[in-house]
Parts: structure tokens; C-alpha cells; sequence
């Protein structure tokens, strides 16, 4: 059902999250993420040869008093509304993290709604320590590798194009 993106599928991917989002705001800052070299993992949910869902995980380093620390961001996760509520939104995020953590990142932040992400592990608190351009409940993180935040604290640097969205 997932799978990574191929060159094929920019267009459907693009109609995906416009759908989704309901404008054009976040198809653009997938564009402009994969045109600028920040992507690190994007997948794809199909049915039959439908691409129905998408989601992104891009660079996000974290500037520390020791040192710059590499994360990486999720967003956007979108699912085609004829198709939501229906599992694919959840198994889009298990796959991801799962391929994020086999690459070797050890850390993930999103900015999502706060009933849906912490069924995978994701943690406002655990986000709390970060300077970032968003706070709340709806910011949170997630440890791909145990006590991979232990002792961590600084600066969300996300990438430029999302100063556009």
C-alpha cells in the first residue's frame, strides 16, 4: 500500500495534498522541499495504481549549545478526503517512521493535530524544549531512538520554504 515516490507521481502527490489541505499552500512546499534538497523520505499510499495519500519527512537540524543535531520535520501527511478516516493517514505515519528509523534519524517533530500523533509516539512535551516558530499542544516530537532527546535543548531551524506556507 506504501511506497516511496517515483518521478511519476509529483502530479498525483501534488493533487493529494491539495485536496486535502483544501488550497494549494502545502502541494507548494512539497515542491519547493524536494526542489530545494531537504527531503530525506516521501511516501506514497496507492490503491491499485491511485496514489490516495502522501507523506514527507524533510531535514529539520536543531542548533544546541554543543552543536547542531539532525532531525527531521513531518509535514505534510495528506490523504485524499474520499479516502480519510480509513486507516491510510495511520499507516502513511507507522511506514514513515519506521523507514526514518532504518535510515538512522533518531528524531522527528510535527506540527499535527494533538488526538491524532501521539498514538505514534509523539510528545508536546518532549517538544517543549525546542525554540521553534510554533508551540502547543499541536507541536510535538517523537524519539526514533531511545533517549534520543536526553539532554537535548535548542533551535528548530526549519528549512526557508516553510516560511511560505
Amino acid at each position: 500500500m506504501c511506497r516511496l515516490e517515483t518521478a511519476s507521481d509529483l502530479r498525483a502527490i501534488y493533487e493529494v495534498n491539495r485536496l486535502a489541505f483544501g488550497r494549494d499552500d502545502e502541494a507548494r512546499l512539497v515542491d519547493s522541499l524536494r526542489d530545494g534538497g531537504y527531503v530525506r523520505l516521501s511516501l506514497v499510499a496507492e490503491m491499485g495504481a491511485t496514489v490516495i495519500g502522501h507523506i514527507l519527512f524533510s531535514e529539520l537540524p536543531i542548533t544546541t549549545d554543543g552543536g547542531t543535531i539532525l532531525a527531521l520535520a513531518l509535514a505534510p501527511m495528506a490523504v485524499n478526503p474520499e479516502w480519510q478516516r480509513q486507516g491510510i493517514g495511520s499507516e502513511l505515519v507507522r511506514q514513515g517512521l519506521a523507514a526514518c528509523r532504518e535510515q538512522g534519524h533518531r528524531i522527528v517533530i510535527v506540527l499535527g493535530h494533538p488526538r491524532f500523533y501521539p498514538r505514534f509516539g509523539f510528545s508536546a512535551e518532549l517538544a517543549r524544549r525546542f525554540d521553534s516558530p510554533y508551540s502547543g499542544d499541536a507541536f510535538m516530537a517523537v524519539e526514533l531512538l531511545e533517549n534520543a532527546l536526553d539532554g537535548v535543548s535548542g533551535k528548530v531551524q526549519y528549512p526557508p520554504p516553510f516560511e511560505c506556507v
